[in-house]
């Protein structure tokens, strides 16, 4: 029986080297998301995606998974990050899900919440958003599905190692954060007093003036986190 509750997650980043990634997504599945009304996941679920025809039999069980969530009542809403923008039509199909814009207001039991995958709010980090600005362009992404899968995933697979936050002293926490103007904005111009983001990988919750909060979603490398939104609180949990 579903319960008066949504259930939020992001930046998974499931692949097949992360195994516990995978392992700790379905004990969620079963443990928590069959009772929700509803799942919501913020982006970077995959840690890249090339392309819905890339169905490899470990991305066809995860699809197979929220699949089965969905046909079960549970509603599924997807939001694009940083690493799974390609996420298409042909997925969103398959797995049973809505795919929704960035940013995106809700209404939870009659609160109304702000999601965003959350790197967005990074605007000190001006390399990443020129990176961001080239890739969410329409046409840049269609004439990269035309190439082979195979070059798809060698051009992936470069990006990501080439990407200054992973390499030692290339890294600057400071500018990979979201920003304190970026934030004030988005309260303001989506008229909200709770926004939930991840992207960061930073788990916290932040207080703002008049009554306002922040929820910032952790990554799933070693331990989930998760929100648990009803009619009486926004819950951020972690999960082990």
């Amino acid at each position: 029986m579903k319960q008066a509750f949504s259930l939020i997650i992001s930046d998974l980043h499931l692949s097949e080297s992360h195994h516990d990634s995978s392992r700790l997504f379905f004990r969620f599945l079963e443990e928590k998301a069959y009772s929700a009304e509803a799942l919501y996941i913020l982006g970077d679920f995959f840690e890249f995606w090339i392309g819905d025809d890339d169905l490899s039999p470990f991305h066809k069980n995860i699809i197979e998974a929220l699949a089965k969530l969905s046909q079960s009542g549970v509603k599924l809403f997807f939001m694009h990050g940083n690493r799974d923008f390609l996420l298409g039509k042909k997925f969103a199909k398959m797995a049973g899900a809505t795919i929704l814009n960035d940013p995106a207001v809700i209404e939870f039991y009659g609160r109304k919440v702000l999601l965003t995958h959350g790197d967005q709010l990074c605007t000190d980090d001006i390399r990443y958003q020129k990176y961001r600005k080239i890739v969410n362009r329409k046409w840049v992404q269609k004439l990269f599905l035309l190439l082979p899968l195979s070059r798809r995933r060698a051009l992936a697979l470069k990006i990501h190692h080439s990407n200054p936050h992973r390499k030692p002293g290339q890294y600057r926490p400071e500018i990979a954060d979201v920003t304190a103007n970026a934030v004030q904005n988005a309260f303001e111009k989506h008229q909200v007093n709770d926004l939930i983001h991840g992207h960061t990988h930073r788990l916290a919750i932040h207080d703002y003036p008049l009554n306002k909060k922040r929820y910032v979603l952790g990554d799933w490398h070693e331990h989930g986190s998760y929100i648990e939104l009803s009619k009486q609180a926004i819950m951020l949990h972690s999960f082990s």
